[in-house]
């Protein structure tokens, strides 16, 4: 398969996808969970009919609570969330719901801090952004012995980029996924990324290695587009085979598993596909283009 040779297409592509994902944040931003605003989480459990979200909130209007969102889920479950440091007016409204709703049980209370909810941001970008930083590090390091036709450290530039446009897309489609669903980003969220860039970045690494071992065997004998091209195809089935063993049980989990780690999961499905999209199709693309500018470059000066 012509991949390298049809990388411009890829490029665009992905270039798109970044774009439109930038814009959604720019312009809904993320549905942040308590995790990060603060706030009481209710789960509730139904015995009997299940109330309409709307009956919920008219019968919680009076306390006044700040951002209220109530979501349904399966099986007569449903959760109420919203912003209050006040523990009276928290007892007050469990008390209402239980008086409003015959056969309700709140099986579970949560209280997050507008203080904590600060730090677990600081805390969520640090780490995104450390992990970022130590994957670009450990690859220049790990391919220091290539250094032909491109720098070690490029491999790591590389990767990075892969790893950049597969974390925006995810963060991206949650924007979407929280302007017209309402899906809420918590500390789950932030778990998923960081597996994504792990998942990802382990791809990458195994095509860069083929790659790595074809150019040691070579040598400057063959074309460099063309070896980055044969080594995709030499890992193209591994890449493919690993990725949907991976949805297999990803799908299972967002049918069948829980609702506290159905997102979770989800994140984890979304990251996983474009991170193997990234592997096959851009990351290997970037060190072609990387080095094919330095081709340009070297002719323009000897002109």
């Amino acid at each position: 398969m012509k991949i390298i040779q049809k990388r411009k297409g890829f490029l665009y592509l992905s270039a798109a996808l970044v774009i439109t994902s930038v814009l959604f944040l720019s312009i809904w931003g993320l549905k942040k969970g308590i995790d990060f605003t603060g706030g009481v989480l209710l789960e509730l459990k139904f015995s009997q009919d299940v109330p309409t979200n709307e009956e919920v909130s008219d019968s919680l209007s009076n306390f006044g609570l700040g951002s209220l969102t109530v979501q349904p889920s399966e099986e007569g479950t449903m959760f109420v969330r919203f912003v209050s440091d006040d523990d009276t007016k928290n007892e007050e409204v469990q008390a209402k719901i239980r008086d409003s709703f015959e056969g309700v049980s709140i099986e579970r209370v949560e209280f997050v801090s507008s203080v904590i909810s600060d730090e677990l941001k600081k805390k969520a970008i640090t780490a995104i952004v450390l992990a970022v930083i130590g994957i670009a590090v450990y690859i220049t390091w790990a391919f220091r012995k290539v250094s032909y036709p491109v720098e070690s450290w490029k491999y790591g530039i590389a990767a990075v980029i892969a790893l950049t446009h597969d974390t925006i897309i995810t963060i991206g489609i949650f924007s979407f996924l929280g302007k017209f669903y309402g899906i809420e980003v918590n500390i789950p969220f932030v778990a998923a990324l960081l597996t994504i860039l792990g998942y990802s970045v382990n791809d990458t690494i195994v095509v860069f290695d083929r790659i790595r071992e074809n150019l040691n065997r070579a040598g400057a004998k063959h074309d460099f587009e063309e070896t980055v091209n044969n080594s995709i195809n030499e890992t193209l089935a591994r890449s493919i085979n690993t990725s949907l063993t991976v949805f297999i049980v990803l799908l299972a989990t967002i049918f069948f598993g829980g609702v506290t780690i159905k997102y979770f999961s989800l994140a984890l499905l979304i990251g996983i596909f474009f991170g193997t999209y990234s592997s096959i199709f851009i990351a290997s693309a970037f060190l072609v283009e990387i080095w094919e500018r330095e081709i340009r470059a070297k002719q323009k000066e000897l002109n």
